[in-house]
């Protein structure tokens, strides 16, 4: 793939996994996201810690936008911990998104800015009622997307299910992640983790202020998908923000490993070099503008750096700097400082057919099985007539596409689920619960005649509820998940096992079998569907193979 190429598909997938995308080959649009659909039956004030704000209550849900967390980040404070936050006099409009973190612009949003830490609730009501909060780390790896993006909009959770939910934005790629803990001094120790400090910060400032909003400061679950289930990876082995969150869930994005020190080192100097900054200089670094870092920042991988020993890549993301991220979050165990915090993790059943479409691939639904040997013979080498036995044993029926669908969907999502599942059996303290998302959307890829099944993505919409019919007078609307109504039943129950697990810490939903936690002998997963079930040892002989291998 070529560089001009690489930064269109991740600047797409970024968003789409965000949730932000209108998904127009599927006439998919995010509901909450034109302006239009908002009724505003009045505004809202409420008191926090700096000064007074305004919201609006529409359709039985208050709405507090763009309110900042955290000070200024750029100036003098670029790749340092924000200033504090000023205070202001009179009352302060939460009425809309506040500028997402520097990258590509976004559809609905503010121009992107340095100074980015902003935030977004939706709560029933402020009420100082005490909710379960449902505090959700955004996708787009570590580069780009946003707390604001429409197929994660908050409003439904909270309305349906009673529950807060808390979108923040902060800083992504380098300005967030760049390690210069060596060069510096200690004015930026800590720089290759800014962005999952700003996290840090804006989970503070729930610990502060989301009683005004009728949250429980005491019972706060951190979620997130893809980029944002490895950030919610991070944060769960990262000791400042340990008092501040009681639970989570890394959904389709295990964060396993982080960057280490030495990789992040080097990409700092490859950074210099490019701007041809000598590292005895390395201050200029404050002086180039943010588009032209952001220009620069296109020329390193966009993939998540270091997520497991054999890929050594050289992109920003969060760095095992031994102080802000002590250790990798779940290598060679689970974090010790959160032992006692119920976890969710899981993937989708269909991972890779996100990807085809963003790359436009065709070919790999063309497949028969002498092609898919030749397809996989690269990376696998050997093991790759193994890896196809296996699979076509545990799947008479399957062709060679759903062979090699299965496969790069485990690969890319499952086997690091399945890591972080097991370490913390092993940690033989709260529980964890696996799972796999797996309704199927009858769109097809591009191209193709192959469905979509359960793509990477898709399941932003459903456990916000934001998969629901329309309303009287509206005319239905066609969705990433496609357009059969069971599709309503397969998002109330994503949601309503989610919000119950924010309450209670055990994932539960009227209609759905219990949940029972994870272990090493019965290996129970939850499939989610319009019928869920609970599958004991699932992919046992696929997974059995991939462990002899050395992948798992």
């Amino acid at each position: 793939m070529n560089q001009l190429n690489r930064r269109q598909f991740f600047l797409r997938f970024s968003l789409a996994t965000a949730g932000v995308v209108a998904f127009s080959k599927f006439g998919y649009s995010a509901i909450g996201s034109q302006p239009n659909q908002i009724r505003t039956e009045d505004f809202i004030e409420t008191e926090i810690t700096h000064g007074k704000i305004r919201g609006i209550r529409t359709e039985g849900v208050n709405i507090f936008k763009g309110i900042p967390y955290a000070g200024r980040v750029s100036g003098d404070r670029r790749f340092r911990r924000p200033a504090p936050l000023d205070p202001w006099t009179g009352v302060r409009d939460a009425l809309q998104l506040g500028a997402p973190a520097i990258q590509a612009p976004r559809r609905n949003e503010p121009d992107p800015s340095e100074d980015c830490l902003f935030l977004n609730v939706w709560t029933p009501a402020n009420d100082g009622k005490k909710r379960p909060v449902m505090f959700y780390n955004h996708g787009g790896g570590f580069v780009v997307g946003s707390g604001g993006a429409g197929g994660q909009d908050g409003a439904n959770l909270a309305r349906n299910f009673d529950v807060v939910v808390v979108e923040p934005n902060h800083r992504l790629g380098l300005l967030g992640f760049l390690y210069l803990d060596e060069i510096a001094g200690s004015d930026y120790a800590g720089s290759g983790n800014m962005g999952l400090l700003d996290i840090t910060a804006g989970l503070k400032w729930v610990h502060d202020n989301i009683a005004e909003f009728g949250g429980d400061p005491n019972n706060v679950m951190i979620f997130g998908e893809s980029g944002g289930g490895a950030k919610t990876s991070c944060l769960y082995a990262l000791p400042e923000a340990a008092p501040y969150f009681n639970k989570a869930s890394i959904e389709s994005g295990p964060g396993v490993r982080m960057t280490d020190r030495e990789i992040a080192s080097e990409t700092t100097e490859k950074l210099l070099k490019e701007l041809n900054i000598d590292r005895k200089d390395w201050q200029k670094l404050l002086e180039i503008p943010a588009a032209d870092l952001l220009a620069a920042q296109a020329k390193f991988t966009f993939v998540a750096p270091s997520l497991d020993k054999k890929n050594r890549t050289r992109g920003f993301g969060p760095v095992v700097d031994g102080v802000v991220l002590p250790h990798h979050p779940f290598d060679p165990t689970a974090p010790e400082i959160s032992r006692n915090k119920p976890l969710l993790t899981g993937w989708n059943e269909d991972e890779y057919t996100f990807f085809a479409w963003e790359r436009h691939d065709t070919e790999s639904f063309k497949l028969d099985f002498a092609g898919l040997q030749a397809k996989l013979e690269p990376q696998y080498g050997d093991n790759a007539r193994k890896i196809i036995e296996v699979y076509r044993k545990s799947r008479p029926n399957a062709s060679a596409p759903d062979i090699f669908v299965a496969i790069s969907s485990i690969t890319m999502m499952g086997l690091g689920s399945i890591n972080i599942a097991e370490r913390k059996v092993k940690q033989n303290g709260a529980p964890v619960y696996l799972y796999n998302f797996g309704y199927k959307s009858e769109n097809k890829i591009p191209g193709t005649d192959y469905p979509m099944g359960t793509p990477h993505a898709m399941d932003i919409s459903f456990k916000f509820n934001n998969e629901v019919p329309p309303k009287a007078g509206e005319q239905p609307r066609m969705s990433f998940g496609g357009n059969r109504p069971e599709r309503f039943t397969a998002s109330h129950h994503f949601a309503e096992l989610w919000t119950i697990f924010a309450r209670t810490g055990k994932p539960a939903a009227e209609g759905v079998p219990e949940w029972p936690a994870y272990n090493l002998v019965d290996r129970p997963t939850m499939r989610i569907d319009s019928t869920c079930e609970v599958i004991n040892n699932r992919f046992k002989e696929e997974v059995d193979m991939w462990r002899s291998i050395g992948r798992l």
